[in-house]
């Protein structure tokens, strides 16, 4: 196991899939589990998984809601000075050395120099990738991690970090203290990602949020599907389309996001 590249023998490095290995050690919040103690189950999947009316269900709840505003709090509390800041999106997958990573540490590298905080789920790949770009920029390296049983520790190039329970309280902090979002090529946990922050500048639960997409080869089947079947089909605008943009430029992204972030 090498704890500072946060990666186990035999695990799926996913965001959300499943995994059959098990870190070593698990941390959830202050608690530290080894060997037989360590859970499969994170606290997402009881609070969704419970049966409605079963005793669990009635008991923990109430506690439960306490725990998730105690997330909020600390999340609040520990990013709310945190100044301007982009996140950061992209797949655990991607392999350190590959020209995706080098891309994703030139991006990391660039917004730092532009003045911006890089906030990304603190993993592997992708997101360590940009956290270090940041890191070595001299510029704030923020890790927003989620705790799963497959998954161990934010990456060597997080300066704040922050791990979480829930994934929506985790989301939640990816909004409200980011400028906007660039998206790299990545899996269901970025494309979750993606189709959220859409959604919210569709629906105008925030403005002025720029969303750049980089890498035109990886997003163009997507694009296509949106354009000829969701639009195509009239269950989408045309105008959707122009909620976020395209790139293969490092220099353009970081150009887009800090014209649009800043009203321009």
């Amino acid at each position: 196991m090498d704890i500072a590249e946060g990666t186990v023998e035999g695990q799926d490095p996913d965001h959300a899939g499943g995994g059959e290995g098990v870190p070593e050690e698990q941390r959830f919040g202050p608690v530290l589990r080894r060997r037989h103690q360590r859970q499969l189950v994170t606290p997402d999947q009881r609070l969704l998984d419970s049966a409605p009316g079963s005793a669990e269900w009635v008991n923990a709840d109430p506690w439960r809601v306490l725990r998730i505003q105690s997330e909020f709090v600390e999340g609040f509390g520990t990013l709310s000075e945190l100044g301007p800041a982009i996140s950061v999106f992209g797949s655990a997958r991607t392999v350190a050395g590959s020209p995706e990573y080098e891309t994703g540490v030139r991006i990391g590298r660039a917004l730092a120099e532009a003045g911006f905080a890089v906030i990304t789920g603190g993993g592997p790949g992708a997101m360590e990738a940009a956290n270090k770009g940041a890191c070595e920029a001299g510029g704030v390296s923020v890790g927003l991690g989620i705790e799963l049983p497959f998954e161990q520790g934010l990456n060597r190039y997080v300066d704040i970090g922050v791990n979480f329970r829930y994934f929506f309280v985790r989301k939640t902090m990816f909004v409200k203290y980011a400028r906007g979002f660039v998206v790299l090529p990545g899996g269901l946990g970025t494309l979750d990602e993606l189709f959220e922050a859409l959604t919210l500048v569709q629906t105008r639960k925030v403005t002025r949020f720029p969303i750049v997409l980089f890498g035109t080869d990886y997003w163009k089947g997507l694009l296509d599907w949106m354009r000829d079947t969701l639009i195509g089909q009239g269950k989408a605008s045309s105008r959707d389309l122009d909620l976020f943009h395209l790139t293969d430029d490092v220099e353009e992204a970081v150009a887009l996001v800090s014209k649009e972030a800043a009203g321009g």
